[in-house]
């Protein structure tokens, strides 16, 4: 068990839903500086992309929101406590984040700003976006919507690989390639939904029965760690299933 399943477990045998994303907050505001750096370099990557996405849909060019990305985390996260003011029993961390950065954007007249403030280097990498990246769709729908976009996917590509991970270690590699082509992709990239037949005849699987046992049996496994990753956002064992749907929503939105 890791550090931080670790904590999660004593904090629920004490009668407490102390979830692995806000201990990550709390953990931010320590005083233990290598653990404190650690959670807020993990909070500046779970919630970077979004912040970016929400800045492009908001008309600034890719590197006005890079920028303006960075100089919300130095100045505001980091250098106005924002960690500090996050209060679990107000809502979802994320929209609290969003308000914040909405009122950053207003109060910044240019993105040389952000830029002239900024450390060298800046807080986080931010090499692997792509101006042109952003779907489509989603960078002409609004900017909440955008971050909500970004977020979820985000949060799926950790499930996905985790998942994926876990397959090649249990010796479901196959598995795990049947799954992907048979509902991964055709949800994530729609693209049209191979037949049973097909994916027997491509991955040298028997029969069709065969396949559709081992796409059962990878959806279950991504079903039980969609849960796990949801409930380490939420407050209690209650809004997993919420969470979720509005997961789902966000996904049929974009």
């Amino acid at each position: 068990m890791t550090k931080r399943s670790d904590e999660t477990a004593k904090s629920q045998a004490n009668g407490v839903f102390r979830t692995t994303h806000w201990t990550e907050i709390f953990v931010a505001r320590s005083k233990d500086e290598p653990r404190r750096r650690e959670a807020l370099h993990e909070l500046l990557v779970r919630y970077w992309k979004p912040i970016y996405y929400y800045l492009r849909c908001k008309g600034h060019a890719h590197e006005a929101a890079k920028d303006l990305t960075q100089g919300f985390f130095h100045e505001v996260v980091l250098g106005k406590g924002l960690i500090q003011k996050a209060d679990r029993a107000k809502g979802r961390f994320r929209t609290f984040l969003l308000t914040a950065l909405s009122r950053y954007r207003t109060s910044i007249r240019r993105a040389e700003t952000a830029k002239q403030r900024m450390p060298e280097g800046g807080l986080i990498s931010m090499e692997e976006i792509d101006g042109e990246a952003i779907p489509e769709p989603v960078l002409h729908t609004t900017p909440s919507k955008a971050f909500e976009y970004a977020w979820a996917t985000a949060l799926l590509d950790q499930v996905l690989d985790e998942v994926a991970g876990k397959c090649r270690q249990k010796g479901l590699a196959t598995h795990w390639r049947v799954f992907r082509a048979r509902v991964v992709e055709p949800t994530l990239d729609n693209a049209d939904t191979p037949s049973l037949t097909q994916l027997c005849q491509k991955y040298g699987i028997p029969n069709e029965a065969k396949a559709s046992h081992m796409i059962l049996t990878i959806r279950r496994r991504f079903r039980a760690a969609l849960r796990e990753h949801v409930r380490q956002l939420v407050e209690s064992d209650a809004e997993v299933e919420d969470e979720i749907r509005h997961l789902m929503k966000v996904f049929s939105r974009s």
